[in-house]
């Protein structure tokens, strides 16, 4: 019998894994990751985990299985907390969930859950596995979840082989209806639960507030950039190479204070993030302001008017030689190769028509539509059909 621990989160989908996976026969293991426990960053005042580890236990304990708490809090700290505030600090924006699936749950997380004689690891994310057969090895896909709505193989992006190769996702075929329906035909204290927003696994954070307690305030000006601004109707230059014209549509404009006019002040560009348009407190103009681009450097951060301001659109993106990362290492473009795939910058977002690029100064990302909101730091993901293939860091 094939022994599987269950990464418990207290939530109504690992729930529901645990039981899907009793069913199909597995021995069942139920573990609750503790991730958190410094006093010294108030996150809230409620004690979510506390909920969530007490909600799994009754899950366990409903289910029949075995359970126990883990608590990763100190290698969670050193991989994603600081990891996230030097993001921070540098203007780049992380995604802390894709990490947390990379550096947490399927590595430090993985490594225990093997040591207690597991042949799988499983979780409930929206996602599915698949084998195929290539000269003679097998070769583990990332699918996307069934449920449209759920899919969740953006946040597993960054996974390898390895990764993959002991990850199980009981749920990838359900819709979430689905998923609460069994669990409400179990009576599970989960099924009613809203989902969980915010970091993973520290709960109910609310960013901003998070990051000023580590990053200190310091005052800049906030510039609105019109978008009938002179800026924006350059001549692009003449390119000699294809290189040189993806290098220059993925770098963007280059702002500064003359462009645009002061229409308030901040506490640091590096609490704001591009595309962002609550908490900049300005008012006064015909449409909402979003931040189109943040400076660091000089502490000042860009704004326009309205979702379609021209300041917010780019053609392409790179990700540097360190960054890219191919979950099918034998679909690996070599110098010089293209590829035609769909991909997103953001969870939740619709897959884009896009051609990737390798060259040796990195890997670009070429949309056939021009996207909102690149930002710096953030995953790019992309697909061939319903399966994700690579990922990369945006540069």
């Amino acid at each position: 019998m094939k022994r599987v621990v269950v990464g418990l989160s207290g939530g109504v989908d690992s729930s529901v894994a645990a039981y899907l996976l009793k069913e199909q026969g597995y021995e069942v293991i139920g573990l609750f990751m503790k991730n958190w426990h410094d006093d010294s960053v108030t996150i809230s005042n409620e004690c979510p985990w506390l909920e969530d580890s007490n909600d799994a236990l009754l899950v366990a304990q409903k289910l029949g299985i075995p359970f126990q708490t883990v608590d990763l809090s100190e290698q969670y700290k050193e991989k994603i907390v600081d990891y996230m505030f030097n993001e921070y600090e540098q203007g780049r924006t992380p995604n802390p969930d894709v990490l947390c699936n990379r550096e947490i749950k399927f590595d430090v997380f993985m490594k225990i859950a093997l040591s207690l004689g597991a042949d799988f690891v499983a979780t409930g994310h929206y996602c599915r596995k698949g084998t195929i057969h290539k000269d003679g090895k097998e070769i583990y896909q990332l699918l996307s979840g069934v449920d449209g709505n759920k899919d969740q193989s953006y946040f597993l992006c960054q996974l390898s082989q390895e990764q993959l190769a002991k990850a199980l996702f009981p749920i990838g075929e359900l819709t979430k209806p689905q998923v609460r329906e069994i669990a409400a035909e179990l009576d599970l204290v989960t099924a009613e639960k809203r989902d969980s927003q915010g970091l993973c696994f520290i709960g109910k954070v609310r960013l901003p507030e998070f990051l000023q307690q580590q990053l200190q305030p310091k005052e800049g000006f906030i510039y609105e950039v019109a978008a009938d601004s002179e800026i924006y109707r350059k001549e692009a230059p003449v390119f000699h190479s294809l290189e040189e014209q993806l290098a220059y549509e993925s770098n963007g404009i280059s702002y500064t204070p003359e462009a645009g006019k002061v229409v308030g002040k901040h506490q640091g560009a590096h609490y704001f993030t591009i595309g962002q348009r609550k908490g900049l407190n300005v008012g006064g103009t015909k449409e909402a302001l979003f931040i189109i681009a943040t400076d660091v450097k000089t502490n000042a951060i860009y704004t326009g008017q309205g979702t379609n301001h021209p300041g917010l659109f780019k053609k392409a993106l790179r990700v540097q030689p360190s960054e890219i990362h191919w979950i099918r290492e034998d679909l690996k473009l070599k110098d010089g190769e293209t590829i035609e795939v769909m991909a997103r910058i953001r969870y939740r977002q619709a897959l884009q028509k896009a051609t990737l690029y390798q060259f040796q100064s990195g890997l670009y990302v070429s949309f056939d539509e021009p996207q909102s909101a690149i930002t710096e730091g953030q995953f790019v993901a992309w697909n061939i059909g319903d399966e994700l293939v690579g990922s990369g860091v945006i540069s």
